[in-house]
Order: C-alpha cells, then structure tokens, then sequence
C-alpha cells in the first residue's frame, strides 16, 4: 500500500518491477483527509476518475454524508489499485464553497438567482422561438469530455432527432478528434486496437507527442515498472521537450514543431529500404502500400534532417529500433494531435504498425490516445457530431438503422453533410446564423484558442447562450443562464477510458444545494420541449442511468461498440470490461482485428475517409472501389510547411501543453490545495541558450507575444529546443482579482490569448502548436514586482 509518499514531489509513487509476459503488480494508493482513518470510513463506493483519460479505478471514502478520501481499486485491469496526483487530491473540489448551488439568469445585464422552473422555462422559450423563426440549424450544443456514457446519449438523441440540428460538438475536438479521425481514415471505425496491457508484453515503446508522464500518470508507472524490471522494453521519445519521458528514452528526437509528418516519412522510408516490412500482412490485410512506398522513396533521413533539424543518425537509428522490434506499442497524443498536419502524422503512425504487422498481439498496440476521461464516450455516443453507434452520416442504411432505433423518420436525423466541428460552430455563432448555444461542463473562454475572439462571440446581445457546471467558471460570467450540475461521486453512470475499458461511476453523496445531474437536466429539457417520436410516443423514454445505458445497448447492439454483453451489475465486479462485450464475448475484447481488419467494409465503415490535404470527404463509389473487401487503408502524406512560421518579428516557435498537476482549465484541480500549490501560476519555458541570447533568467517576468495577443509570465529556463517557447493552457481568470479577465486588451494569463484560429484540414482539431512568437523582458526577479521562480515541482515539468 503507498499513503505516505508525497505524491506531489513523486507524482508515480514507489516501484514494483516486473518482467514480459507476468501480470503487472498491485499496489493500493490512498488518501483520506486529515484526521480520517480507513477505520472511520462508513462505506466505500465505486468509481473512476474523471481527471484524465487513462480511466484509473477506484473507491470513494465516505463519511457524514461527505466525500472524506479515495482508494485505487487493485483488482482493476488499469490501474491495479494505483492512483495518480490529481485522482489522489482532486476530489476536493466537489466541497469547495463556491459551487454553483442555484440556477443563474441574466436580468438587466447582471446574473441573478432565480429557480429551476424560471430557468428551464427560459431556455424552453427561445429554444421553441428559434425552431419556429431559424429552424434548428439556429441552435448548437458544445459538450465536454467529463460526462457520463447516459448523458452524452441523451444529448445525442434530443440534439439529433428532437431539435435536429447538426451543430453538436465538444471540446473533445480539442484533445482527441485527431484520435477517432486517424482510426477511421486507416481502419473504416473508431475503436483502439491496442491494450494498456500491451505494456506488460512489449519490447519496444514508441511515444509519438505524448508525455505520458503527465497526461497518464498511471500508465507511466506501469512503464516505468517494466523498465525496472528484467527485460526491459526499448524506449523512444518523440518530443521537443526534455521531458520524463524523454530522460528515460534510450533515443528522444526532438523535432521543429509542425514537421511531425516529415520525421515520419523518414521513419517509414528507412523501415522500407530495409526491407523491414511484414509482407504477408501487407498484402493479406491492407490497401494503399505501393502509394507509400512511392511517397516515401525520396524522404531520406537527410531530408528530413533538414526540415525538422533532428540529426539524420537520429532518424536512422530510431528507425532501426522500430524496424527490428518484435513487440512494438505506440502511442500518440497532442504533440502529434494539436500540430501542423494532425491527422496525416497520426496516420502515418498506423501505417508504420501495418507496414511491420504490429498488430492484433500481445505487445503489438496501437493508441492514438485521448485527452479526457470520457472522450471516447463522445465518439461513441454521437456527442462529437457523429452519429451515435459508429454509424456513418454517408451511409443511408446506417441512418435508417439509427432511425428505427429511435422510431423516427430517417429524415428527422440531420446527415445531409458531415458533421459541425466546434471551430465551425462557434464561427457560425460570430456570423449571426447560430443564435442560440448550449454549453456543458467546458469552459471556451480559456480553452479555445484567439481568446479575444471567442470572448466577443460569447458576449454577443444576439447569442442566448446556456451554461451548465459545477462553478462560475469564465464562460459562464458570459452566459444567460447559468445551470448548477451535479458531478463525479454525486451522480450515477458510465465512462470507457482510452483503450476501451467501461468503468461504472455510482453516485456516493447527494450534489450541493439544487444541483442536478446532467442527465436530469437534458431530461427535464427533453420532456419540457416534447419531443416526440414517429407514433408519438416520447421520443426518449429512459428515465435514470440504468435505463439510460439499456437504451445505449439497444443502439451499439451490432455495432463496433457493442455493448450488449455489458450491465451496471456486472461493472460492480472487481474490473473494467473493454468493449466490444456481447454474448460470444462476455468477458469484453483486450484486442480488436485479431481476425482481419472487419469494420474496415464499406458495408460496415464508419467513415469512407477524407483527403489528407483538404479534409475533403471520400465518397461511397470511390471507397468502394478502392477497398471493395474492407481492407486497412494506408494512406500516404506528403509533407507541407505549416502556416505560420517564424520571422524576424517572431522568431520562436510557440507550442502550448499542460502539466501533470492540472486538468483542463483548473477549474476543479485548482480548488485542490495540494494541486494548485504546486502550479498556482502560468509560465513560460524557453532554453538555457535562448535565455542567454535575449538577456534572460529564471524567474524574470516576460511577455510571450504572437500576432494574436500576449501572455505575461514567469520564466522557467529548461531541456526545450532552442528557438521555443512553451506555455502551459491551464490558466484563466477565475481565480484572479475581480474573477475575470481584465477588460483592456493588454497582456493576459490565459496562453489561448496567443493562438491562433486555425485547424487541421481532416479532424478539425484546433493547432496550438505551430504558432509563431516573441519573448520579451518585463521585470527582472526580484524587482520589487513580487518575482519569485516559477512555481512547479522541478522533478515534474510540464507536459506537451
């Protein structure tokens, strides 16, 4: 058991080394709250955490009616009864004293509280005045990554067929839209193929953009045990940053920003001319490799020196590495994802795992990772947009499936084009055609990039704008109205984590004040607006989570996603179960295309896929008569300067990220004493050499400036690429004098003040990582300006 370590120094804790091929050991963290022993818990209730996407398991402590501690669950397949620093402290923000306890309204240009009746009636209201005057096309819904499996689907069902509107996105398309694009333009669907077990077996680890150190505590302990136990898996790191998981990389690359694409050309070119390929699964499983080895045959490593300024040596022995592995896992996440080229990078990672036959064996894993806890509920559900189940918008029998599922008319069901992406929403909202949005349990006014903008589109007279979460958060100050919700350990309900495994979250304490559930508030508008079905029926007849999750069932039932084989009962055992679960699969599936690459059909696809350069959808013919037999694709990428680059007004690359004590925009983990001591403030990152060349020191407060905006900062000199800045995305304004952003234009604190509105071509995923920038002097540390070190723990950095 580890409870006395300081899990803020040592974020992963004490070792427990272990061998290929043996189970992974347990070890159960704890934490209680001051005073509190195990002894004066009154019960323990399940759940997972809701603080990241790796889907960690454990048991809430109650006692008094209060959430007093947790304790990791060591029979779980994912964390093995391990807990990370915002799973140990973070459950305090559920007590913090300025919890949204009553419905807001603005009245006279002020929010006032009022009561749910009032509330409910005024989003009604104008719910019903625009479908009748604008049609649904006037209304969208961004949602989060931090609901419950029964929420989204609710959200899916009244947003898709009781208003009809196609604008439904979250701000998953921040952290893992990249992710669900790369699965679906390689193998037809969404669905991890690997195994967070794929770990205990591999002999070789590749970590494409992704610090797993920080973004998936956890997973990085269990790494970590198997590089101190025998036999240790190789290790690359690709990664501008001197990272923890770069220290540990037997080879870390360290490539310019926005030329991910180029270093994997070079990758794939040298794993070609050596011949280090797996032919039969090429030629048994896969479409496209002669287009690759054609786009690839000039991108030599020398090339590829050139563009990303990594040395050519590197390239060809991090190539020979991944060439000759016999087990090899990779993982990707935003240093791939939130960069120039997204989704035809993360593509590439998959082709390399065709290309060697790396997959569908223990240790041969695939994750295109995501960022937050129930992303892949979005996907599943249809929250993102996507129509729910893995069904394909282009596929008229997959939209009559889903109709006759909901007892609709395949009309009432919006698929006439691909799905609103966030950035388009918001865009229609500035434009005027958007009037009325819905936001829940995110928080655009600091996690959206061009944060001036985004600001003037919330603050519009013509925008009716709906809040629902837990605090006042900076969106918020800018809502209509303001809902108050329920969270984690106050409500029921289900989240799949990153690779597939299902966790039941029960509810342990009632929420404060009037707060609801999400789930009761999307019901309660659902019943208001009367949405009905084709027989007039209720269009959604579920009434709680459990009913909620059998209505989920009936949809995934047949689909990729299947989880038929599923029950809040049997997610009471010890563990998770990874979908797909049915009845030839009861104990859930550790692998997908074990017997060939089967949701790849053009009967069966989620999508046809889209060009890599243009985001332009594949029509059905030509998927057909491309990969008539529902092969993989490999798709080729040729690589493309990014769209701003430096200059002689902004010489250093920008690239903005987090760090391992935060989620999101802090609004929970900040209200952890323990969390928020450790990162209470913004910096800014850049080189020892580029901190020489400009005059600068640790501790001086500059300003990072872009064409956008700019951002002050303590400096933190560090292991980054020269020619670099970092600013970690976390920090708003809520908890600053006045609790909002100043309402000059002078410098912020927010780094999204800095970045620029732009996104990937395929996935719509914003680009917070190939801004340009300037760094200049403020203050000098110790000026009489209050300068002190930037305030993290030097052991644990920050995260890309």
């Amino acid at each position: 058991m580890d409870t006395s370590a300081d899990r803020i120094a040592d974020p992963w804790g004490a070792r427990t080394p272990y061998r290929p091929g043996t189970p992974w050991p347990e070890r159960t963290d704890t934490h209680l709250r001051a005073g509190i022993t195990e002894q004066d818990v009154e019960r323990w209730v399940r759940t997972a955490s809701l603080l990241h996407s790796n889907g960690d398991a454990m048991d809430i402590a109650v006692r008094d009616g209060g959430i007093v501690g947790v304790r990791g669950r060591a029979a779980d397949r994912v964390n093995r009864g391990r807990l990370g620093p915002k799973d140990l402290y973070g459950r305090q923000a559920n007590a913090s004293p300025d919890r949204l306890t009553r419905p807001l309204v603005r009245e006279n240009g002020r929010l006032v509280e009022s009561d749910w009746n009032t509330a409910m009636e005024r989003i009604t209201a104008r719910t019903r005045e625009l479908l009748d005057d604008r049609g649904p096309g006037s209304i969208g819904f961004y949602t989060t990554g931090q609901l419950f499996l029964e929420e989204y689907y609710t959200l899916a069902v009244l947003g898709h067929a009781g208003i009809g509107t196609n604008h439904l996105d979250g701000n998953t398309r921040l952290c893992t839209a990249t992710a669900a694009e790369a699965l679906k333009e390689t193998f037809g669907c969404d669905g991890q193929p690997g195994s967070y077990e794929d770990i205990d077996h591999a002999d070789t680890v590749a970590l494409f953009g992704h610090n797993m150190a920080e973004t998936q505590t956890v997973l990085w302990m269990r790494l970590l045990d198997r590089l101190e136990g025998g036999d240790p898996p190789r290790l690359v790191c690709v990664d501008p940053r001197f990272t923890q998981v770069a220290r540990r990389a037997d080879l870390h690359l360290a490539p310019r920003a926005g030329t991910n694409v180029a270093l994997l050309n070079a990758l794939l070119h040298e794993i070609v001319r050596t011949g280090r390929i797996d032919r039969a699964c090429i030629d048994a499983h896969t479409v496209g490799f002669e287009e690759l080895a054609a786009m690839v045959a000039g991108c030599t490593p020398k090339w590829a020196a050139r563009i990303c300024d990594v040395p050519a040596g590197q390239i060809e022995r991090a190539a020979e590495i991944l060439g000759t592995a016999e087990r090899l896992l990779s993982t990707v996440l935003q240093g791939v994802y939130q960069s120039h080229q997204a989704s035809a990078a993360a593509v590439q990672v998959n082709n390399l795992h065709l290309i060697r036959g790396m997959l569908s064996r223990p240790g041969c894993g695939l994750l295109q990772m995501n960022g937050q806890p129930s992303a892949e509920n979005t996907r599943e559900c249809g929250a993102d947009g996507d129509l729910p189940g893995f069904r394909n918008w282009q596929n008229d029998q997959h939209v009559a499936e889903l109709a006759a599922v909901w007892n609709v008319a395949p009309e009432t069901i919006p698929h006439y084009g691909p799905p609103t992406h966030a950035m388009q929403i918001f865009r229609y909202a500035e434009q005027g055609s958007v009037r009325m949005l819905w936001i829940t349990g995110t928080n655009p006014a600091v996690s959206l990039p061009e944060l001036s903008r985004i600001r003037s589109i919330l603050a519009q007279e013509r925008l009716f704008v709906v809040v629902q979460d837990l605090f006042l958060t900076e969106t918020a100050q800018l809502a209509d109205v303001v809902l108050p919700a329920a969270t984690w350990g106050e409500k029921t309900g289900t989240l799949t984590n990153a690779d597939r495994t299902v966790h039941l979250s029960e509810k342990a304490v009632e929420p404060p004040g009037e707060a609801r559930s999400d789930l009761d508030i999307f019901l309660d508008f659902a019943a208001r607006m009367d949405f009905r079905d084709k027989d007039g029926g209720p269009l959604i007849g579920w009434h709680d989570p459990e009913s909620a999750f059998a209505a989920w069932q009936r949809c995934s039932a047949g689909r990729p996603c299947d989880c038929t084989g599923l029950s809040y009962e049997r997610l009471r055992g010890g563990s998770g179960i990874q979908w797909p679960c049915t009845e030839d699969a009861p104990d859930g599936t550790a692998r997908l295309y074990t017997d060939g690459i089967g949701f790849a059909h053009p009967d069966v696809c989620e999508s046809y896929g889209k060009d890599l350069v243009t985001g332009a959808s594949v029509e059905p013919v030509e998927y057909r008569s491309l990969n008539p037999e529902g092969k993989a694709v490999i798709k080729a990428a040729e690589y493309l300067p990014p769209h701003e680059d430096t200059s002689a007004d902004y010489p250093l690359q920008l690239i903005t990220g987090r760090t391992v004590y935060h989620f999101h925009t802090r609004t929970k983990t900040a209200r952890a004493p323990e969390l928020n001591a450790a990162a209470p403030d913004v910096w800014a990152e850049i080189s020892p050499a580029e901190a020489s060349a400009q005059g600068l020191a640790e501790g001086d407060l500059v300003q990072v400036t872009t064409p956008r905006g700019a951002v002050r900062a303590r400096l933190r000199t560090t292991a980054i690429r020269d020619g670099m800045v970092f600013l970690p995305f976390h920090y708003g304004y809520w908890d600053t004098p006045g609790g909002h952003r100043p309402a000059d234009d002078g410098p912020g604190r927010a780094a999204n003040e800095t970045t620029v509105t732009d996104w990937d071509p395929v996935s719509k995923q914003p680009l917070f990582k190939t801004g340009a920038a300037r760094i200049t002097l403020v203050a000098r540390r110790g000026s009489g300006t209050g300068a002190g070190p930037a305030a993290t723990t030097d052991t644990a950095g920050s995260s890309t």
